[in-house]
């Protein structure tokens, strides 16, 4: 007969004494595992960032959405109503896109309050309300949740039921697939639901850089390490560190890569190229499977060089 441990709930303060020094941090480290559990590619912009006279926890953006905003306060007890007012006002402040409510319980008056606003909003704002918890079986490590009680009804609100022309509908099957089998086989995001675009956006886990797979106007497609932060100056010096590693980047990737300089723009990157027009049928299952191994080459080349760049400071 198998053996079975015993499932405990931990109480949220034995892991964190305090909101602001000691949670807040750990969500905005944490933002993949919360995109994960709500469907988005979450970027942070910044902790206890400025509204007026008052601060917010964590200002995010959705790189599923084009970059969008997102405004996220937490709390380490149930939810009130002095949070409820502080959400809607730092959403307004922000011209937020999405707001998540993150908290040891969302009593039910406020998952009502987050259902209403879901249902008198339009398809450009959305309300998630998120449980936390964490669970220990036995003596183990103990282990976080994000469990979402209230979201938006994508379909209602327009997500994907918005008509589109048939070029940007066949953008949006693409982009779905990828982004299915990149999260389902290979836990590279969170994403969930596709926009019909000829690009698409995925986090690294650093702000003001990811990976983007983009249909050219040159009939090519290109998978993009791009560097796209508000700071001209900090995506070229972040270029530079990695372009002055050329030959080792490229020597472990196997090939040459695009290196695009800034010439006179903000953003930067480095990317490699394929032959693909989202017209051309024929070529639709050789691009899917070329845009998820450049993808992942990308992530398991550049992301321990990302990792290292954040941990001396730099991104």
């Amino acid at each position: 007969m198998p053996e079975f441990g015993v499932l405990t709930q931990v109480d949220l303060r034995e892991l964190w004494r305090k909101e602001a020094t000691d949670f807040t941090p750990w969500v905005a480290g944490n933002l993949p595992s919360l995109g994960r559990a709500l469907g988005m590619d979450l970027e942070l912009v910044q902790q206890e960032a400025p509204c007026g006279a008052f601060f917010l926890d964590i200002l995010a953006r959705d790189l599923n959405r084009g970059r969008a905003v997102v405004v996220i306060e937490n709390q380490l007890e149930p939810t009130d109503h002095e949070h409820l007012g502080k959400l809607l006002t730092y959403a307004a402040g922000h011209n937020a896109t999405a707001v998540i409510w993150i908290a040891e319980e969302i009593r039910e008056e406020h998952r009502q309050a987050l259902d209403w606003l879901n249902q008198h909003t339009d398809e450009d704002l959305e309300f998630f309300g998120v449980v936390v918890e964490v669970i220990r079986i036995d003596e183990s490590k103990p282990a976080c949740i994000f469990r979402p009680v209230a979201f938006p009804n994508v379909v209602r609100k327009g997500v994907v039921s918005e008509a589109t022309s048939p070029k940007k509908e066949k953008y949006r099957l693409f982009f779905q697939r990828l982004i299915d089998e990149l999260r389902e086989s290979h836990n590279f995001t969170g994403a969930k639901v596709a926009q019909a675009q000829n690009w698409y956006a995925f986090s690294t886990g650093y702000g003001g850089c990811h990976y983007l797979v983009r249909f050219e106007k040159d009939g090519n497609v290109r998978t993009w390490l791009r560097f796209v932060s508000g700071d001209g100056l900090q995506n070229k010096k972040l270029f530079d560190h990695l372009h002055g590693n050329k030959k080792e980047i490229e020597g472990e990737y196997g090939a040459s890569l695009e290196w695009d300089t800034q010439d006179g723009r903000q953003e930067c990157g480095i990317a490699v190229s394929h032959p693909g027009a989202i017209h051309d049928p024929a070529a639709s299952e050789e691009v899917h499977k070329w845009a998820v191994d450049q993808l992942l080459r990308f992530s398991k080349i550049f992301g321990p060089r990302l990792a290292k760049l954040h941990a001396e400071g730099q991104v």
